[in-house]
């Protein structure tokens, strides 16, 4: 028998001695009259006036001394001592609690709040209840859980012991609080857009697909925050609109890039790029001391401050001041033999792929914050495109050697859009499957007209880098594969 399986079979007999002695271990509701934050934060007039208080939490740790016993409990506000003595509860009450209560179980106490000799502030003991018996102890404190898969698999266990952790969450709520408010505050109107699509248009990504049993289709997860969609709503007559929601990309995993995140987009009508780079430097330094209380951090190696100035980057000559290769005049195979000669692994050969991992190459090295522009126009099917016809009018902000956003101003030429859409078709044809899925009812809204458009978006890649965590980290449940079951012959 494993230790696992002793610790239970202990607890359940535990379990029956409460069962035994009339007490419910687990009852739908607790008499708590006050947080332990409460309690503390109001302590000095309940110790004065020797208010009687109802709290409630998990043991995180029993310390028995003959006669009387401490233990700490905590309710996810905070987290106090509590002394229960044998003389307060009665001594079968004591009895009880000392036999069938251990550490993780969670309890109800009624007390009057004091200060020991020692100056900890302290419940002492006048009743308790039992709230949940919990069949397994929790690791310890000191040692949590050290196996890393083990820790995302039980994130309930790591966020428990993790006090910074827990924090890390509430301060990811805060961010997109204020990027929510900062949106508002501007006069953009939140909506929402379907996450399920008969095509994924928006971005350039391997989708996610299902099957609409109703329909009898296939339809896709959402790789974008409903780009296509709030763009029909520009020529619905809303100027300003924005989503904050989850996209699914079927695609590798790496410190920046998982399969489910959260992105926000906007879309501001008779605007076009260069508004939408006023407003996304003021969104970021906003949100950075909303939140944080700063605008300089460090990440991945890089110290950025988005209060200084963001110079403008160009796509094509960072490219060929950092190697050489001038990419629109230079041939397939100069690309291909240029990133050999880096040592740069690669997938796929087509000029598109061949640029933008060349571009990868070289962002590494821009700490930011900065703009990257001018990118090359087979690279965004859906800006509009500049001048020279090779370039369009696209910026991403750049921070810590990575692009943390996206946006352009909107291509709403629906001849244009047209093309394009069958360039990238002639991508999947040839075995691209990243390619853009064209949308040819979205073509079909643009013939109606869609005024000037400038959009953007960008996801919680943005607070890891603030935070200087790997994507995974700042997720609260990142997906994990099933954990193999030991066969039933095995365990028995």
């Amino acid at each position: 028998m494993s230790s696992k399986e002793e610790i239970q079979k202990e607890r359940e007999r535990k379990l029956e001695l409460l069962r035994d002695a009339g007490c419910n271990p687990y009852p739908s509701k607790s008499q708590r009259t006050h947080t332990i934050a409460d309690v503390i934060s109001e302590f000095d007039s309940f110790v004065e006036s020797e208010t009687e208080t109802v709290i409630a939490g998990r043991i995180m740790s029993l310390r028995r001394h003959g006669g009387s016993t401490f233990a700490d409990i905590f309710d996810g506000f905070g987290r106090i001592q509590i002394f229960i003595g044998k003389d307060d509860i009665g001594e079968d009450s004591y009895t009880l609690f000392t036999d069938a209560i251990d550490p993780s179980d969670f309890i109800e106490v009624k007390g009057i709040p004091f200060v020991t000799k020692r100056g900890e502030k302290t419940i002492k003991v006048l009743s308790w209840s039992i709230l949940t018996k919990a069949l397994q102890a929790v690791p310890s404190e000191w040692y949590g859980i050290e196996d890393s898969e083990e820790r995302y698999r039980k994130r309930y266990l790591d966020l428990l012991q993790d006090g910074d952790l827990r924090a890390l969450f509430a301060q990811k709520a805060l961010f997109w609080d204020s990027v929510r408010n900062f949106m508002k505050s501007h006069g953009f109107l939140e909506v929402e857009t379907p996450t399920l699509e008969v095509t994924t248009g928006g971005a350039e990504a391997r989708p996610f697909k299902t099957h609409h049993n109703d329909f009898d289709m296939d339809v896709f997860m959402r790789i974008s925050i409903g780009e296509l969609w709030q763009k029909r709503l520009m020529a619905a007559g809303f100027p300003k609109t924005f989503e904050i929601g989850r996209a699914y990309r079927n695609e590798g995993t790496s410190p920046e890039h998982l399969q489910e995140f959260t992105n926000m987009e906007f879309y501001l009508a008779f605007a076009d790029y260069k508004d939408g780079m006023k407003l996304v430097q003021d969104l970021y330094r906003t949100v950075a001391t909303e939140v944080f209380g700063k605008t300089e951090f460090t990440a991945r190696g890089h110290t950025f401050d988005l209060s200084a100035e963001w110079p403008e980057i160009d796509y094509g000559e960072e490219i060929k001041k950092q190697t050489g290769i001038d990419i629109y005049s230079a041939s397939e195979s100069d690309m291909e033999s240029k990133l050999r000669e880096l040592g740069v692994k690669y997938e796929g050969k087509n000029r598109e792929r061949l640029m933008d991992t060349l571009w990868k190459y070289c962002r590494k090295n821009i700490a930011g914050p900065a703009f990257l522009v001018h990118h090359p126009k087979l690279v965004a099917p859906l800006a509009k495109a500049r001048a020279d016809g090779n370039t369009v009018e696209m910026f991403q902000p750049i921070i810590a050697g990575s692009e943390v956003g996206r946006g352009y101003s909107e291509l709403n030429d629906p001849l244009d859009q047209r093309a394009r859409f069958e360039v990238q078709q002639g991508l999947l044809a040839a075995g691209d499957d990243e390619a853009m899925m064209p949308e040819w009812e979205f073509v079909d809204m643009l013939e109606y007209g869609m005024p000037p458009t400038c959009g953007f978006g960008f996801g919680e890649r943005f607070f890891a880098f603030l935070v200087d965590k790997p994507l995974r980290e700042v997720q609260l449940f990142p997906l994990m594969r099933p954990k193999k079951e030991e066969n039933k012959e095995e365990k028995e």
